[in-house]
């Protein structure tokens, strides 16, 4: 019996996620004394996997497979777990590993369970702690299947090395011409990927207009964090729909989100309580955000961000 680990990579190269996915998948296979075998498609970086953990890593190499198609990845997958005799299966949380995981668990007779927020508190029966109602709350999910798989939540469990000396079996794999035909793909020039990122400085309608945005720009640099925005600022086109995070956008799960002029709606809140600190800048003390943020601050974004950008540059120069 093994763990298996699918280890997700973008344009070939690893994503935080991806480190910490198998670094959670290491402790879970300790627990269970059982092998880790990290599975990975068209990577540049197979290799660097070996400082999380794994025990083997299998890679699957083929130009058809650039881009994720859940036909292929899916079958891929599933055949290398039930070659390896996978007990369980651990996926991340992106949109392409919650996307692959329902097919995964069809093709492998498996239970299900995404949100998970930590190591399992039983493996007889499999009982996971996952998060729900939009991260409000928690509950206690049995696994009773002979085969299971877990999607881990960014940022619930954090990056740990854990060198190995994983031996990597190359295989090249031959791959039927996916149903579906991907023609353009517009992706986001952003140096710091919001799901990946720890800290994400968002922007709202309180900022006026996209000329203002100067203030989220230079506080995101001071800070080394993503960029982000409200769904009417990107529906006006102040930013593009990539920067968009909310219930209708991208989840955040950071450990800081920082909110200038966004009221707090609750398809923003809901698609945003999973991170860890939340901070909001607005200059009405009856906005919503500030029920659910950790630390608020009433007042004008154009006098309070010029400040605490100023103020974290001197400290950080310090």
């Amino acid at each position: 019996m093994s763990v298996l680990v699918y280890a997700e990579n973008q344009s070939g190269k690893f994503k935080k996620s991806t480190y910490e996915v198998v670094s959670y998948a290491r402790e879970v296979a300790d627990k269970l004394k059982q092998k880790l075998i990290a599975v990975s498609i068209n990577s540049k970086e197979t290799n660097l996997l070996s400082n999380y953990g794994p025990d083997k890593i299998i890679e699957y190499n083929n130009p058809l497979l650039n881009d994720f198609t859940l036909q292929n990845y899916s079958s891929i997958i599933s055949d290398c777990a039930k070659s390896e005799c996978a007990s369980l299966v651990v996926l991340s949380s992106t949109a392409d590993s919650k996307y692959l995981a329902p097919s995964l668990s069809v093709n492998l007779d498996a239970g299900l369970a995404s949100n998970v927020v930590s190591i399992p508190e039983s493996f007889s029966p499999l009982t996971i702690r996952r998060s729900c109602f939009t991260n409000k709350a928690f509950n206690l999910t049995i696994l009773k299947s002979e085969t299971n798989i877990i999607c881990v939540s960014n940022n619930s469990y954090g990056v740990k090395e854990n060198k190995s000396k994983a031996e990597i079996i190359s295989k090249k794999i031959a791959v039927n011409q996916d149903k579906i035909k991907i023609e353009s793909k517009n992706k986001s020039s952003g140096a710091i990927s919001i799901a990946d990122a720890d800290i994400v400085v968002s922007g709202g309608r309180g900022l006026k207009g996209p000329e203002n945005w100067y203030l989220v720009e230079n506080l995101a640099s001071a800070l080394g964090a993503a960029m982000a925005c409200s769904k009417p600022v990107s529906d006006m086109g102040w930013r593009p729909h990539s920067e968009h995070v909310g219930q209708t956008g991208k989840p955040v799960a950071s450990n800081l989100y920082i909110a200038i002029g966004i009221s707090g709606a609750i398809q923003h809140l809901a698609g945003i309580n999973a991170s860890k600190v939340k901070v909001v800048i607005n200059n009405d003390p009856e906005a919503p955000f500030f029920k659910a943020a950790d630390y608020g601050i009433v007042g004008d974004a154009f006098d309070v961000v010029p400040k605490l950008t100023e103020t974290l540059k001197a400290f950080k120069s310090s």
